[in-house]
């Protein structure tokens, strides 16, 4: 083991659990003889090119706990893309504190950072062991069969869903749900969650994965107005059509830090498919809603299994990085094989995690495009947990 300091920093969205992986991590470097001081850098890389830190040896126990069930990143977050020079300033700080041990808590992009760092330190020769902590709620990151963050924000969108599913059975008409995900739809699904009953809604869900057509839109509501007497619709806000446009890029030039479509943040998409199905479908009471940020750090909803997992996974970085096998990495869950849940977690390199985005498969969207199959419910149910039970009147049951 490579004696020196520790330094941990959290990147891009927030999640419900996030703060578990911060605590699973620093617990475990603190249990090291190799580890001396753990920095915590405020805001990610911004945090750490304006050496802003705090030391993470001093927060009580009591409080570490406290935090880590606390949804969002308690350290703060960046969206800042990290340029050549900027990865080689951050070597420099990280060099100039004596830091053997470098962790980053996020998505691909951040995946792509450690990548970098990891790269100018042994281009000079520094023993840094540079790992990547899986963070995202979109669950695209590649080598992972899950991420964490994504079964509590999974559980959110069913319970949202559910919950929508009974107001619009109560009131009628349709409601359009807008959920995250730009290319990879695994969020908008875990809307088919909400369902026990065979009329329960959603009762279309539309992914990125599958090219939208706005005309296939109204046929397909129109049917469910048809054979429910209502519909309830979650939709990816990332949905484009058969050239790969996204639907929303149509009525808005906005983007965001990585210069795509600002898809987030905004009603449009939700009002535009209002609007179609009022002017096409000759349906009166229609309505939707973007869930937006609330998805990513709800309080009192995180799945059980996500922040156990996403404790464990932090905690097997700090093990790894300390066992030097390799000397950089990003650690994957991988889900193993029978018919009861269980996982364990691998070192994978860095270079297969950054950058690419997982696609929802195949088999998981049903040959119309406009729903899951059961093979995706198998697969999130246990990410998400046991879900509230809604009853009926009896005598209102089909």
């Amino acid at each position: 083991m490579s004696k020196g300091n520790m330094l941990i920093a959290q990147s891009g969205g927030p999640s419900m659990v996030i703060n578990q992986s911060l605590v699973g991590a620093v617990l475990a470097a603190r249990e090291s003889a190799a580890v001396g001081k753990i920095y915590g850098a405020l805001h990610g890389i911004q945090g750490i090119l304006d050496e802003r830190f705090i030391d993470l040896r001093k927060e009580s126990r009591k409080t570490l706990e406290a935090v880590a069930v606390t949804p969002s990143s308690a350290l703060g977050s960046v969206r800042r893309k990290p340029t050549a020079a900027d990865c080689a300033a951050i070597f420099a700080v990280l060099r100039k504190l004596d830091v053997r041990y470098f962790f980053y808590i996020g998505g691909n992009d951040s995946a792509e950072t450690v990548h970098i760092i990891s790269e100018e330190a042994a281009k000079a020769g520094h023993a840094l062991r540079c790992f990547h902590i899986p963070k995202t709620i979109d669950n695209d990151l590649r080598e992972n069969d899950h991420t964490p963050g994504y079964g509590s924000a999974a559980r959110f969108v069913a319970c949202a869903v559910k919950g929508d599913d009974l107001d619009n059975r109560a009131l009628g008409g349709v409601k359009i749900d807008v959920i995250m995900g730009r290319n990879a739809g695994f969020l908008t699904a875990a809307a088919a969650l909400a369902r026990d009953a065979a009329d329960d809604g959603p009762h279309l869900v539309y992914l990125p994965e599958r090219a939208f057509s706005i005309d296939g839109f109204v046929r397909d509501v129109k049917a469910a107005m048809k054979r429910y007497g209502r519909c309830v619709v979650a939709v990816s806000e990332g949905i484009a059509d058969k050239d790969g446009t996204p639907v929303i890029a149509k009525f808005t030039q906005e983007v965001d830090s990585h210069g795509n479509v600002q898809l987030s943040g905004t009603g449009a998409l939700g009002d535009l498919l209002a609007g179609v199905v009022k002017e096409k479908a000759g349906i009166k009471r229609v309505r939707a809603d973007t869930f937006g940020y609330l998805q990513r750090s709800f309080p009192g909803i995180a799945s059980a299994t996500d922040a156990q997992e996403a404790r464990l996974v932090g905690a097997a970085a700090v093990c790894a990085a300390l066992r030097g096998d390799l000397p950089s990495g990003s650690v994957a869950i991988k889900r193993k094989p029978g018919k009861k849940y269980a996982v364990a977690f691998e070192t994978v390199p860095l270079r297969s995690v950054a950058k690419e985005t997982r696609h929802v498969p195949a088999a998981f969207i049903n040959k119309a495009g406009n729903n899951v199959t059961q093979a995706f419910i198998d697969y999130a149910r246990p990410l998400v947990g046991a879900l509230p039970k809604c009853a009926r009147l009896a005598q209102l049951k089909k």
